[in-house]
């Protein structure tokens, strides 16, 4: 009987210590989580030491992308934030203001971007909310007096340019040579032309000639429609560049395309684009922000990246400029007919800032207009042949 006794008195003792022992054992350190977190490596991914330390930066911001070879001289940053596109963009109005930059465009919520410039340094923020709510964007710099050392490299020898005289398709992609040929035979581009700067159909094309080019077929395709075409810059007019004069031997269509609103200029609102660079090597982006415009007949729509990546899907969606982005989304709903078909075929990624050879930027000009509403040089070609 005292045994029992004993034992029920016992039994709570025992019981409370089993349940002190659960506790331990619950609020001890978990090995396996231990070990887990130490195994943790924070993103090694930093602003590299050639970032210009002028440049102001968002401290609630997470670095997302660097570009190759960023310089002190150019480069592109891209950063997502949980804050809003105001508040990011009043922190560096508010930077710029009290650092002596020049504001040469405020931040605009129509193309959500904000240029400002210092001592040659000119600085573009731009703006994308990306669907999880976070905001995107980027800082995008260079200096005003920079040209693209690859212009250089580009003039031809005296032989090539003897070479150049008798061009012919041998050294356009087979894919790309049904295109080119009918180009050609509207007269408004020439392979051959030395004042390219480039070697041969390989080589690539500059914004000048570009632009020459693609003010010549529009016309061509439109000669007997005065209305659609583009009424080239007079000598009288002030110039939209400052580095294209009313001299320069392109400034006609150059201007042309800045007062047609087809290209970005301080005529536009764009004051990042008061240069033209007429002798620079016309960029992916470039030719799609340029000719695109003139597919539709009208401005470009708004987009973001993620409307890139649902469509087009490339990998390098995020180093893509931002009128760029709005571009290629129009391009996509032109179907086959699309400028990124044509020209590249199916790829995965896009390339923003390689250069254009002169066989994708004849081969650009085969078609203009949008979802079915249009011609190709192979149409204009027959109509004036009939």
């Amino acid at each position: 009987m005292y045994r029992y006794i004993i034992l029920s008195l016992l039994f709570p003792f025992i019981t409370a210590c089993s349940s002190i022992s659960d506790l331990e054992s619950r609020f001890s350190p978990n090995p396996e989580l231990a070990e887990k977190k130490e195994n943790v490596t924070p993103s090694t991914l930093e602003i590299p030491n050639t970032f210009p330390d002028t440049i102001p930066q968002y401290s609630n911001s997470e670095l997302q992308e660097v570009s190759e070879n960023l310089t002190e001289e150019q480069g592109l940053i891209r950063w997502s934030s949980s804050d809003s596109i105001g508040q990011i963009s009043g922190f560096y109005q508010e930077q710029f203001n009290n650092n002596d930059w020049e504001i040469s465009q405020p931040f605009n919520e129509e193309n959500n971007t904000l240029i400002a410039q210092k001592d040659g340094l000119e600085v573009q923020l731009s703006f994308l909310s990306a669907s999880n709510g976070n905001t995107d964007y980027s800082i995008r710099y260079q200096t005003l007096s920079d040209v693209t050392a690859s212009n250089a490299e580009e003039k031809p020898t005296s032989s090539q340019t003897k070479n150049n005289e008798n061009s012919s398709l041998n050294n356009v992609p087979q894919s790309l040579q049904s295109y080119v040929a009918d180009v050609r035979k509207l007269d408004t581009v020439n392979l051959s032309n030395t004042d390219n700067k480039t070697a041969n159909e390989s080589g690539i094309i500059n914004r000048r000639t570009y632009a020459r080019w693609l003010v010549e077929t529009y016309n061509k395709f439109y000669e007997n429609t005065p209305a659609k075409q583009i009424r080239l810059g007079v000598e009288t007019s002030k110039p939209a560049f400052s580095d294209v004069s009313s001299n320069d031997p392109d400034f006609a269509v150059i201007q042309g395309l800045a007062e047609a609103g087809i290209i970005p200029s301080p005529l536009t609102g764009n004051s990042s684009a008061s240069l033209f660079r007429p002798d620079n090597p016309l960029t992916r982006e470039d030719l799609v922000t340029w000719k695109v415009p003139l597919d539709m007949g009208k401005g470009l729509p708004q987009a973001s990246i993620d409307n890139i990546k649902e469509t087009w899907g490339f990998q390098d969606t995020t180093k893509i400029d931002t009128k760029a982005i709005q571009a290629l989304y129009a391009d996509f709903q032109n179907g086959e007919q699309s400028n990124v078909r044509r020209i590249f075929g199916y790829t995965t990624l896009f390339q923003p800032n390689k250069g254009v050879t002169l066989a994708e930027a004849a081969a650009s000009l085969w078609y203009f207009g949008y979802q079915g509403d249009g011609l190709s040089a192979e149409d204009v070609l027959s109509i004036n042949n009939e």
